[in-house]
């Protein structure tokens, strides 16, 4: 299954719904990745696919300081699942791919 290309999120938080995009790259075996949104760009750590489930894990700045870990399925074109920042309710994020690698 090829997860790569770059990704449009919108996430449903406590505070509104928050638009981000995820570009996922793999070189060989090694699956790596960049998260855009809010005026910031940061690494995803931790990424894994098994199947049709990818997870993985960012800290964000901006609008406050969070460590998120997100846990989706990828069907086709789409994606779906949460984003969980520690203590506080997941939030729903759901997602479409806009570009294929070249």
């Amino acid at each position: 299954m090829s997860i790569e290309g770059i990704w449009d999120l919108t996430i449903s938080t406590p505070i509104g719904r928050i638009k981000a995009e995820v570009d996922l790259r793999r070189q060989g075996e090694l699956l790596s990745g960049t998260a855009r949104g809010a005026g910031e760009q940061v690494p995803l750590h931790d990424l894994a696919l098994d199947g049709d489930q990818l997870t993985w894990k960012q800290a964000v700045t901006k609008p406050m300081r969070l460590n998120l870990a997100f846990a989706v399925t990828i069907a086709g074109e789409n994606l779906s699942g949460t984003a969980k920042a520690g203590r506080l309710p997941a939030s729903k994020v759901i997602g479409q791919r806009r570009v294929l690698p070249a």
